[in-house]
């Protein structure tokens, strides 16, 4: 099986490669056009921000590719944001996979249980779905890092809650997305990997 990371301007692709050598798979790290197209499976991380990434992106034509692809693709962090159709981040117009916009978090009025932003650190998933999910992963924590979120949408496959019910991960057709980062997640992390690469 050829599993490939997609290569931009975006930070945490090594963390990701590493987290897959775990369970035993070794990816390619390329933005090679054709490798990209002939692979497997195609794993679309990220941290970074979203108007200058998609810059990036319209630049070397990786949108374009991205949205072609039709092996199951996983989009995680920032990688999940540009799938979506705006962001709120730098006023950015994305990928457009999911028809959903990219909103930040706003803190509440007084703030009675002193919620931070961005939210960082551990926090559970519920709702989970089929087929990026099983059911021994309701309720359990894994980790995030961010202060942009994705509301509740048709295409929702996990909920999570900082300061308001939001999709912690996204299915549409073969394209896979988590906020959260299955590579820094542990176990439960890599069992979510696991479903992807087995999708």
């Amino acid at each position: 099986m050829k599993v490939v990371i997609i290569k931009y301007n975006a930070g945490n692709i090594r963390s990701v490669s590493n987290a897959l050598l775990r369970i035993g798979i070794e990816a390619e790290i390329t933005d090679d056009v054709e490798t990209i197209r002939n692979a497997d499976k195609v794993i679309f991380p990220g941290v970074g921000e979203a108007s200058s990434t998609m810059a990036y992106l319209r630049s070397t034509g990786l949108d374009k590719v991205i949205c072609s692809l039709r092996q199951p693709v996983l989009g995680i962090c920032l990688g999940m944001q540009l799938m979506c159709k705006h962001s709120e981040e730098g006023d950015a117009d994305c990928l457009g996979i999911f028809d959903v916009p990219v909103k930040r978090f706003v803190l509440p009025q007084n703030n009675p249980d002193n919620i931070k932003i961005p939210q960082m650190g551990w926090n559970t998933i519920t709702n989970v779905k089929q087929p990026l999910f099983d059911k021994a992963e309701e309720q359990q924590f894994v980790y995030f890092v961010h202060s942009y979120y994705v509301p509740l949408c048709p295409w929702t496959a996990a909920t999570t809650i900082h300061t308001l019910a939001y999709s912690s991960a996204l299915h549409k057709d073969n394209f896979y997305a988590t906020q959260f980062h299955p590579e820094k997640s542990g176990s439960v992390g890599e069992a979510i990997l696991k479903h992807f690469i087995e999708l």
